[in-house]
């Protein structure tokens, strides 16, 4: 079913997406309701998409719910890494890694990011000299932003030192694809010198070998770069089909940085629109389509009495487009949504998970995506290419099956007036060219 589903594009750009991406959930839950059974080889699994019963399985920290087991391909890929750690040893993992996630440490990240960011733009700009308009394939390029820029704040380097590291993981992710597993958004500063810091510190049964600290690089070399990479994709995406909330987002970027030229890691807390944004970006297109748990025992989850070693499907992508949940337009872009988020059930948005194994570098992943983010509005106008095929698929990430076509614009800066109030920044303000089809298309 998924390789049917792939093997065409969809016929327009709909957020409706879920019979494309899980197929075969899609299929099941018309015939057989939101939670039913279904064998994965010999393996009982229980599909849920009730937002009440996945909030007792991730939250729950008795020990009644673990990971599964990775497909011993995936292990290629990620070694003894934290995502993968179950029991005791993923609970020492997770003490020392997350020595790493103080504010901050947060903050330290925020200048190789801007570097990263600064010369990925530039070389658009360098590349498209002369030219009004141009049209660039944001996902592979977010990709390569992505790697720089935790191959900076991880380890110290840049992306062309990290270069054969990523190329030999994109040879496994192939021989991995089709394994289901949580996937996370971390990324460290350094991480390399905090975890063996870390270790000093700690005392010496909970030191992590060097094997342990190779297993954990290779994970988060891995989610920092695929991750980030695909959520920055999604909300370019969506940014440039939606223009009026790309000027919304660009408007409340130029009132909160004002005269510097980009945030800063003290005033990306204000921007609550960016924030809305790619909240609403991660409810459409979540980066894993689902979550995998396995009870350790017999369990009660609702109504069900679950046995052990039932493997569980928790439905992210279809508890996000609920209509139950979200409204008539859960299909539809609407980042206010996002503005109040007191009445919604804690199951119901989980794209980082919840409980204790909730992503341990969720706040500085979505730190990473706000400030490349904020930066690529203030510099560019932009909408989706007519060559763009709308073609979201399930590759451990969700990502555009063909890349992602987005024509760019840049703002020309104007001379005029210099004292007027329309020039009150540092910089002057400039105007917006959209391509001509625009306004027929996407506006």
């Amino acid at each position: 079913m998924i390789r049917e589903a792939q093997s065409k594009p969809m016929p327009c750009f709909t957020h409706d997406i879920l019979h494309r991406v899980v197929p075969h959930f899609f299929k099941w839950s018309n015939m057989y309701g939101k939670t039913y059974l279904f064998w994965f080889g010999n393996k009982p699994r229980l599909a849920i998409a009730d937002p009440n019963m996945i909030k007792e399985v991730l939250v729950c920290s008795d020990g009644s719910f673990e990971k599964v087991e990775f497909n011993p391909l995936s292990k290629l890929l990620f070694g003894e890494g934290l995502v993968g750690l179950r029991g005791e040893k993923w609970v020492k993992h997770r003490r020392v890694t997350s020595q790493a996630f103080n504010m901050e440490k947060v903050k330290g990240w925020v200048p190789e990011i801007v570097t990263s960011t600064s010369k990925m733009l530039m070389k658009w700009e360098e590349q498209n000299r002369g030219a009004e308009e141009f049209e660039i394939d944001v996902h592979g390029e977010l990709h390569d932003l992505a790697a720089d820029v935790i191959s900076r704040t991880a380890f110290g380097s840049n992306f062309e030192e990290g270069n054969h590291i990523f190329k030999l993981q994109e040879e496994q992710m192939l021989l991995v694809s089709q394994a289901l597993r949580s996937v996370y958004i971390p990324g460290f500063r350094n991480l390399l010198g905090l975890l063996m810091s870390a270790n000093k510190n700690e005392r010496a049964e909970e030191r992590l070998g060097v094997e342990e600290i190779i297993d954990e690089c290779k994970t988060f070399y891995f989610a920092g770069k695929e991750t980030t990479a695909n959520l920055l994709t999604w909300a370019v995406l969506l940014l440039a089909l939606h223009q009026e909330w790309q000027i919304k987002a660009r408007k409340e970027v130029e009132e909160i940085c004002q005269f510097n030229e980009f945030p800063t890691a003290d005033n990306l807390g204000d921007l609550k629109i960016v924030t809305m944004i790619l909240n609403e970006t991660l409810r459409l297109y979540p980066l894993a389509v689902m979550l995998m748990r396995q009870t350790a025992r017999d369990v009660k989850i609702g109504h069900l009495s679950v046995p052990s070693g039932t493997q569980l499907y928790l439905a992210m992508t279809a508890v996000h487009h609920d209509k139950e949940i979200w409204g008539e337009d859960a299909d539809m872009f609407n980042p206010l949504r996002f503005s109040d988020t007191k009445t919604r059930s804690l199951g119901s948005f989980f794209p980082f998970g919840l409980g204790p194994r909730i992503c341990v570098g969720q706040n500085l992943g979505l730190m990473e995506t706000k400030l490349v983010l904020a930066m690529i509005v203030r510099r560019f106008s932009f909408v989706v290419s007519p060559s763009y095929v709308h073609s979201p698929m399930q590759f451990l990430t969700l990502q555009p099956q063909y890349g992602a076509q987005i024509r760019f614009s840049r703002f020309i800066a104007s001379l005029e007036n210099p004292d007027t109030s329309e020039n009150r920044y540092a910089r002057p303000k400039r105007t917006i060219h959209k391509p001509m089809w625009a306004k027929d298309c996407y506006l």
